[in-house]
């Protein structure tokens, strides 16, 4: 006994004595050169015009884990790094398991990992909005009360949510200035979902501002509250994807284990592809909307970012679930195992739409001959020629209506904006900060005079032009699953409601990454997820960014 009061002593003086670090300062800079120099960029809307944000003060963001990272050192990052970086979610919570890691650490990691490079002028990516002040003690309390198997589970692992979700605790910004009061609200149902599985929910992540429906033409990734989220492949080089490019970037940059995005049209499946991570946007209907800024109660749908897609599963498993505020969930199948037999899944015998004109593409005609090599039938098709006659019309109409209900429902009470025509008055009072860009689609929203009977025959007419497009093919080949790349067939994917799933393909000769689309009917996600795990392991294309190992 009279050892261990010793030993336990000896610990005690050990921990107490371990050297404190020296706080780190975020500082800002003269960007004027840098932004001069972007005016050459060939893609115009890469020829910035800011790119640190006016308003976020990273110092405060951090001064909630200004003691608890004082004590966590360098040689504690790099001891836990091999664990933790790039690791799937069963790998990390093995290390958990075996007493390698625990919440608690996983946390002070990605803490300390987040603010060694966004700290650093010359990395920062401005992929962080904020953080949950209490998050250090929540894992604590993760690790007292560790269920005994969390192998396939979220629990007490860090994740990020794009900054459109309600989040109790933590503003909800959209990146909007109009919001940047946003502070007191409920979770959305997905949080709570995610929650309820025991994971710790690490900070939000920055976003094109409203979804990227604000400004026409605009850099992706660009927000006022969070500035100009950039590429870890190639920083100001390579454009971001939009509209979850922080979310995106975030995980590329294993800035925690996981992040939520959402997607209306191509903002899941865009910063995935062009940050060379998995992305899946489901079918609508399956992931519950309420509680998240709008664009459109008709398209919008959260849905996971992760590293990899077993990784994709877990996570979406942890989100599905029946809303009672959110119709269209009604009578989901909450009891779809994602996980079951993905690791067996075969290419083997699936049949693939492989789109014409792509093959012109070099990485996508190597993939698609190494599914074929796989055991895959390739089957070559043109797609029917199908316009999508007033999508632009459909956001407009929908934003006009949804986010007032979001006002008035979901948002602080304090918010005394309630339409899209208040923000613009706000916004035109110092555009130099808070609307740079200009705010052209928030305008064309107001100027909207769409009748009622009108906008009924767009969406239908859309939805139907949507289905055509995949089903024609699918049915008359019988076909598993169509083969895109990036967000290339997004448009028509949203207006059918069908579920997509991109995965890391390779990188082009730029270092820019590519990634292999998979796309399949209403709620086939379970198909898509086996059908991408089977391609990931096949290819395992995907890599860290350099410089950010």
């Amino acid at each position: 006994m009279r050892k261990l009061t010793i030993l336990l002593g000896l610990l005690v003086v050990f921990v107490s004595c371990k050297k404190k670090e020296l706080p780190v300062v975020f500082t800002s800079y003269d960007e004027t050169s840098e932004i001069a120099e972007q005016q050459s960029h060939e893609v115009k809307r890469m020829q910035l015009k800011l790119i640190q944000s006016k308003y976020l003060d990273m110092n405060e963001v951090f001064k909630p884990f200004e003691e608890d990272l004082a004590y966590f050192s360098e040689k504690d990052y790099n001891n836990f790094a091999p664990y933790i970086l790039e690791q799937d979610i069963p790998s990390i919570q093995e290390s958990v398991e075996n007493g390698i890691l625990s919440y608690e650490k996983i946390v002070l990691f990605y803490l300390y990992r987040i603010r060694k490079f966004e700290s650093n002028n010359q990395l920062a990516l401005h992929s962080i909005i904020s953080l949950n002040p209490t998050i250090i003690e929540e894992a604590r309390e993760k690790d007292k009360n560790r269920p005994y198997d969390t192998s396939y589970s979220l629990f007490g692992l860090p994740i990020l949510l794009k900054d459109n979700i309600n989040t109790k605790g933590m503003p909800t910004t959209a990146g909007a200035f109009a919001l940047k009061e946003n502070n007191n609200t409920d979770d959305a149902f997905i949080v709570k979902k995610l929650e309820e599985s025991g994971a710790l929910i690490l900070g939000k992540a920055n976003l094109s501002e409203w979804a990227y429906y604000f400004c026409s033409g605009c850099p992706v990734g660009y927000s006022a509250i969070g500035g100009q989220t950039l590429n870890p492949y190639g920083r100001k080089v390579f454009e971001t994807g939009g509209s979850s490019a922080g979310s995106g970037v975030s995980v590329a940059a294993n800035y925690a284990v996981a992040a939520v995005g959402t997607e209306t049209s191509g903002s899941i499946l865009s910063p995935s592809s062009k940050n060379s991570v998995v992305g899946l946007k489901p079918t609508i209907g399956l992931l519950s909307r309420t509680g998240i800024v709008p664009i459109s109660s008709t398209l919008d749908t959260p849905g996971p970012m992760t590293k990899s897609v077993v990784d994709n599963a877990i996570f979406l498993a942890a989100m599905t679930g029946e809303d009672s505020e959110d119709s269209i969930t009604k009578n989901n199948d909450k009891n779809i195992n994602y996980l079951k037999d993905l690791t067996k899944s075969k290419l083997k015998g699936k049949r693939f739409g492989v789109i014409k004109r792509l093959l012109s593409d070099s990485i996508y005609s190597i993939a698609v001959n190494k599914i074929k090599e796989a055991g895959g039938e390739i089957i070559e098709f043109d797609p029917p020629q199908i316009n999508l006659n007033g999508f632009r019309t459909l956001l407009s109409v929908d934003m006009k209506n949804d986010l007032p209900n979001y006002f008035e429902n979901y948002a602080d009470s304090t918010i005394s904006i309630t339409s899209v025509k208040d923000v613009i008055k706000l916004n035109l009072q110092d555009s130099l900060k808070r609307a740079p860009y200009g705010q052209q689609l928030f305008d064309g929203i107001v100027s909207d005079t769409t009748s009622v009977i009108a906008f009924q025959k767009i969406k239908q007419q859309l939805h139907e032009n949507g289905v055509t497009y995949f089903k024609t093919p699918m049915d008359s080949l019988n076909l598993d699953a169509i083969l895109s790349i990036n967000n290339y067939h997004a448009g028509f994917a949203a207006v059918a409601k069908y579920p997509c799933l991109t995965v890391p393909m390779g990188y082009q000769n730029s270092g820019e990454p590519i990634s292999l689309t998979f796309i399949t009917s209403s709620f086939q996600e379970q198909k898509l997820l086996q059908l991408g795990y089977a391609f990931e392991q096949l290819t395992k294309v995907r890599k860290l960014p350099e410089g950010y190992n």
